[in-house]
């Protein structure tokens, strides 16, 4: 009998290597972060949703095709019942073709959590932390307890996980915090990145408040720091330097003031099986009526057309106030 050839690797039209999936685990999250969601979101009904079963099996389709790191996003991806489970059975293919299974995690959960994951072959996770004032991340994320935060990373510290944290740069709100998250990173021997806003999903507030060009911000921290290049790499979009001060690394993600679209090497699972080919354009393939309707083949296929399909490039822009935002889903149901 005739060995099935194996599907081939992932590569666009552009000549892009996709090597890099998102796979969100769930658009439900404990915390209210204003510039992600509104205050009254509504959320997916359960029968609509992946199973832990099909993520697994849209995980291994990917890495049989070449993807070499997978990241499990939200929403809050500790916040699905049954993560640990599934992070072990995508976990068993790190050396396999995998190379690393990250998270990413607002860590109000991560003390439950931390020691599951280093064991099911997580080493490394990225942790959204925008103020480090208790009063100032309760009025950003709206409900949230900075102590339970800051225990959550203690934990995974302690079970040995390295961790960057994520800071969402906010104009007027926790821009004079920056310098001092690098110091407090430097300390710990956390890795920074600083994120621009991105106009994703309607949210309470006019994000125009509240875009803060990274570009000015990375000029006024150099009167205060030395950033030597350096040429370290995650996978994601960020670009490092070396903090010459502190010994740490900080990142820069600027998909508004310095696109970096043509090194782009990701796709986009969301929670309810839509592969999203570009986080900036609405565009997408459903993985869920492919796995549940074709199997593996029709994934297969369903994989080729959004590789087809995938952009050269976003379109973002904080456009004018009051205008609507450039891509209508939240990032909660894109997976950051």
């Amino acid at each position: 009998m005739a060995i099935p050839s194996p599907a081939p690797s992932l590569s666009d039209a552009f000549g892009r290597r996709i090597s890099y999936v998102r796979l969100s685990v769930t658009d439900r999250c404990d915390l209210r972060c204003r510039y992600c969601m509104s205050e009254a979101m509504s959320f997916l009904p359960r029968r609509e949703v992946l199973t832990l079963e099909e993520l697994a099996e849209v995980a291994n389709a990917f890495v049989t095709r070449g993807v070499t790191r997978i990241r499990l996003t939200g929403g809050e991806p500790l916040a699905r019942r049954g993560i640990d489970d599934l992070a072990r059975s995508i976990g068993r293919q790190i050396g396999q073709g995998l190379e690393e299974l990250t998270l990413t995690t607002n860590a109000t959960r991560l003390a439950d959590h931390a020691g599951a994951l280093f064991d099911a072959g997580v080493r490394r996770i990225n942790v959204s932390l925008d103020s480090r004032d208790p009063d100032r991340f309760r009025h950003i994320t709206r409900t949230g307890d900075l102590d339970q935060v800051l225990g959550g990373i203690e934990a995974a510290r302690a079970a040995g996980l390295r961790v960057k944290i994520n800071m969402v740069a906010l104009k007027g709100l926790n821009e004079d915090e920056i310098a001092p998250m690098i110091r407090w990173c430097g300390d710990r021997g956390f890795d920074l990145t600083l994120i621009e806003t991105m106009p994703l999903g309607v949210v309470d507030e006019d994000r125009t408040d509240r875009y803060l060009p990274l570009d000015g911000v990375r000029a006024r921290l150099e009167e205060c720091f030395t950033f030597v290049p350096d040429t370290h790499r995650t996978g994601g979009p960020a670009r490092y330097a070396r903090v010459a001060e502190t010994g740490g690394r900080i990142g820069f993600i600027t998909p508004l003031t310095d696109n970096f679209c043509e090194g782009c090497n990701r796709l986009r699972v969301t929670i309810d099986g839509k592969l999203t080919m570009c986080l900036g354009h609405e565009d997408h393939v459903d993985l869920k009526k492919a796995l549940r309707g074709g199997g593996r083949a029709a994934l297969d296929e369903a994989i080729d057309e959004a590789l087809r399909l995938k952009p050269r490039r976003h379109h973002f822009a904080i456009a004018g106030r009051g205008a609507a935002p450039a891509v209508s889903r939240h990032m909660s149901v894109t997976g950051g």
